[in-house]
């Protein structure tokens, strides 16, 4: 999945459920993200691996 896409899918997420997804800071080869009081890092690399990106999503859609 591309980094823009997965993004995109986390803001939409985040935004169901009344949150916003805000930039933390950045990492070695990752940004850190949080919704909530949730904090995942996503790659800064062009494409995420399908699983990572949808194991990330599925975790924001929990919250």
């Amino acid at each position: 999945m591309k980094r823009r896409e997965l993004l995109k899918r986390l803001r939409e997420a985040a935004e169901q459920r009344g949150m916003a997804l805000e930039f933390v800071r950045s990492g070695g080869r990752h940004d850190i993200y949080r919704v909530g009081d949730y904090r995942f890092p996503v790659g800064r690399h062009a494409d995420i691996p399908e699983l990572t990106a949808l194991k990330t999503i599925k975790e924001v859609e929990n919250l």
